[in-house]
């Protein structure tokens, strides 16, 4: 995990720096650059060719690994014309990667995609065809004394011919019922058996794990004969525990098929061949897995329960899941290779878990990696064991570790096998449209949405006829494809997809025959399919008691979430409120029920309207209030006799402005000046008119002598003569001059134009005449020229000089 680390961090670092520069150089400009200095654009040029190698190169590795084939990238135009095969490896790698999280915590085991790999896997070269393609492996299956059926409807009936330590007998496990959908069904044959299943006292006592045998010095047994078969379980039947594991292959079948089976004790492992013709007979072996007295070890048993059931009849009675073990011991990793990593030090070769494992011999690389799935197992249960003792609490089941490993492990057992129906119209089941389409949403019209279903339709139907993988015949990002361009042609539809397998080669004409059917069809909407499928499983829920049916008329009073959740098809959308605490009583009962009908499949939790801001919103809620509040009364207006009446002004709203006093235009200075002066000498004449009347009342209050009140009177004479002036000369300004004319109105027809300045001038020295010389043509006006600031712009580089045949531009003559 730290070298790991290491490498994330690495890899995070450089792709920001990379980003970064990217955009700087993005914003910069290019071609302005290229011209400015050559080298740069050699210098990109370069970095051009090298990206574009490193980019075919991840491109060439990613689709080696993967079903879709690499485009070519021989320019930076081909990435734009090749975009949609750069689309079609990384939503293959998508693909592959979640198979791979899936196995990782253990909910699928591994699964070989491709047969093309087995050479890669063993080590050695890959057979080539003329063709270039690698060379496919002969279905085994097809050799098989029970030939696989992929048509079947009914319940899967078991495969036993006998039943050891049976509880029930057999005749009672193989009648058949029906389920609640009214589908024929059969038991679990061991049912019993495994729900009564006692687990050994020594599961609660913890011990010295036994160690296990060098795996450097010891191998494991092949069987791949019924003498073999029968040695092996002459052995199995005196062990304590044994370890399980198996190698499953399902790309080449449409069921797929137990390729290998490896099995070990303390002492000695075995890798039992179960590709073989006689492969039923390995039905035997239910003496030792269904051995109550033997506890029987796997790692993510969940699909190998089923495996075993449908190609062997084989069942589990007494099982211990170390999967459920890692994750109520809550370690960091869930998978066999971490655990054989922290409790052997063992790393597993990861290259080979997607091997196909249908070759036939098995090379020695593919040999022991199947053996050390087994031969440390045991080790690490005894380990496990004694570390989920050690963090139980036996007084209390709810931290009664081992007791939820064991109950979880009993359900794991308990799995039953159904043959796959495949469901047209909501694509329910395993195989269904409907998973598929729930783990890569898309918006489809309803013509998009039938095609998309025909296709998937489809798909499945050749997969059966042609014991292939749905997926090997066409991937999932291909139907999808399909379903969004709707190709009309064969050219067409192969060029949706660069992964083009066989049968969609051959049957290309079938799949268009098929999409033009379906284009026809007035097929339902995307939304409405899901809405329906949503209620389906609600009522299903219902009616199993794990969901309650709301009652009718009820208000649902729920504390507000800390973060509203989208309503999946696995939560039921909630009712909506009749009246909220906050908003009141926002909807009557029609308009609430109308909008009941036209809410949208994936609601929000707790999601209310918000109506306009209204009084009428708010009136149930303040409605006492409203009727406490005294309304304001109008103002009530008196009548008034006419001969009582305020005289109107006859003046009107129409003025000129010569009759009050409009002259000669002010600027704002000047008038800020007149005011300013007004002002000032207002305020002196009424400081001296005060000063003088303080000093004649002083004066007039002493008895002075009459004199002193003839220079008062003469003074006061004066400021009126100077108010009297100063009056007459504002009336003048007033009026437009100092001699009382008005001033000339501006005729504009005669004015002198700003661009034809120098023109008028030079009319007005000759008389009025325009004098045309010569020179003065050639002379420039130097008065006014709009223009004459353009040319101070910085001059752009001169183009680049290149050759022509046969005349050299080095020299210019």
């Amino acid at each position: 995990m730290e070298s790991f680390k290491t490498l994330q961090d690495t890899i995070s670092t450089a792709l920001v720096s990379t980003t970064r520069s990217a955009t700087r150089i993005s914003s910069a400009d290019i071609p302005f650059q290229r011209s400015l200095n050559p080298e740069i654009g050699t210098a990109l040029d370069a970095q051009n060719a090298r990206l574009l190698h490193l980019a075919q190169r991840l491109l060439e590795n990613a689709a080696a690994s993967s079903d879709a084939v690499g485009p070519r990238l021989p320019d930076a135009e081909a990435i734009d014309g090749n975009w949609k095969g750069v689309v079609d490896v990384i939503d293959s790698l998508l693909e592959k990667a979640d198979t791979s999280l899936d196995e990782y915590t253990g909910v699928v085991k591994r699964l070989a995609p491709s047969g093309d790999q087995a050479a890669a896997a063993a080590g050695a070269p890959k057979p080539r065809n003329p063709m270039g393609g690698s060379l496919h492996i002969p279905k085994p299956q097809l050799k098989f004394q029970h030939v696989p059926k992929n048509n079947e409807t009914g319940g899967f009936r078991p495969l036993l011919t006998s039943k050891p330590y049976a509880r029930v007998p057999l005749e009672e496990c193989v009648k058949a019922f029906k389920d609640r959908n009214g589908k024929e069904q059969y038991p679990h044959p061991y049912q019993t058996e495994i729900e009564s299943y006692n687990y050994p006292s020594d599961m609660y006592e913890q011990s010295e794990p036994q160690p296990y045998t060098p795996f450097e010095t010891t191998t494991a047994t092949l069987v791949d004969t019924p003498e073999a078969l029968a040695a092996m379980l002459s052995e199995l039947k005196t062990a304590k525990e044994i370890a399980i594991d198996l190698e499953h292959h399902d790309n080449r079948s449409y069921i797929g098929m137990v390729s290998l089976m490896q099995i070990s004790t303390r002492e000695k492992d075995w890798i039992v061949d179960t590709l073989k013709p006689w492969r039923r007979r390995l039905e035997c072996l239910n003496e030792v897995f269904a051995n109550p007295n033997i506890l029987k070890v796997l790692h993510g048993a969940y699909m190998d329960i089923i495996w075993l059931q449908r190609d062997l009849g084989l069942y589990v009675v007494g099982l211990f899941d170390t999967y459920h073990a890692a994750r109520a011991l809550g370690y960091p990793g869930a998978s066999l290779a971490f655990l054989l990593e922290k409790f052997v030090q063992f790393k597993a070769q990861k290259q080979y878990q997607m091997a196909d494992w249908r070759v036939r011999p098995l090379s020695d690389e593919l040999f022991t990696y199947a053996r050390a799935d087994t031969h440390f197992l045991l080790y690490i249960f005894d380990n496990m064991r004694n570390e989920l003792i050690a963090k139980s609490n036996f007084s209390t089941p709810e931290k009664d570790k081992i007791l939820s490993v064991l109950e979880k492990s009993r359900e794991t057992a308990l799995q039953r096998y159904e043959h796959p129906t495949y469901d047209a119209e909501l694509g329910l089941g395993a195989i269904g449209w409907y998973k598929l389409i729930m783990r890569t949403p898309a918006q489809f019209t309803s013509q998009q949405f039938s095609v998309f279903r025909a296709v998937h339709r489809w798909r499945d139907t050749v997969g059966r006829e042609e014991d292939e993988s749905p997926s090997f015949v066409m991937p999932n990002h291909a139907v999808f494809s399909v379903a969004r361009l709707l190709p009309r042609d064969k050219a067409a539809l192969l060029n949706v997809s660069q992964h083009v397998s066989p049968p969609l080669r051959l049957r290309a004409n079938e799949l268009i025959a098929v999409i033009a059917a379906a284009k026809l069809e007035d097929g339902p909407e995307l939304d409405d399919t899901m809405k329906k499928i949503s209620d389906l499983r609600f009522a299903e829920r219902v009616a199993a008691g794990t969901a309650s049916a709301p009652a009718a008329g009820s208000i649902l009073k729920q504390p507000l979430n800390p973060a509203p959740s989208l309503t999946t098809l696995e939560t039921p959308p909630l009712l909506r409120a009749r009246e909220s605490r906050f908003w009141g009583a926002l909807l009557d009962e029609e308009s609430g029920e109308k909008q009941r009908r036209l809410r949208h499949t994936l609601d929000i939790n707790l999601a209310l309207p918000l109506p306009p801001l209204t009084a009428e919103i708010f009136t149930d809620n303040a409605g006492i209030a409203a009727q406490e509040t005294p309304k304001a009364e109008r103002p009530e207006h008196t009548f008034v006799p006419k001969k009582d009446r305020v005289p109107e002004d006859q003046r009107t709203d129409i003025f000129v402005v010569k009759q009050l006093g409009g002259g000669r235009k002010r600027t704002l200075a000047q008038a800020t000046e007149e005011e300013s002066e007004s002002l000032a000498v207002a305020s002196q004449d009424a400081a001296a008119e005060a000063c003088e009347e303080q000093v004649e009342a002083d004066e007039i209050g002493l008895g002075e002598r009459e004199g002193t009140i003839q220079k008062i009177s003469d003074a006061k004479k004066r400021r009126q003569q100077k108010k009297a002036q100063r009056e007459r000369q504002k009336a003048t300004k007033s009026s437009g001059g100092s001699d009382g004319e008005e001033e000339a109105v501006f005729d504009y027809t005669t004015a002198p134009t700003v661009l034809r300045a120098g023109d008028v001038e030079r009319e007005a020295a000759h008389g009025g005449k325009r004098k045309k010389d010569k020179k003065e043509k050639k002379k420039k006006d130097a008065n006014f020229n709009p223009y004459a600031k353009l040319t101070d712009a910085p001059k752009g580089l001169a183009r680049s000089q290149k050759e022509g045949p046969g005349r050299s531009k080095t020299f210019s003559s």
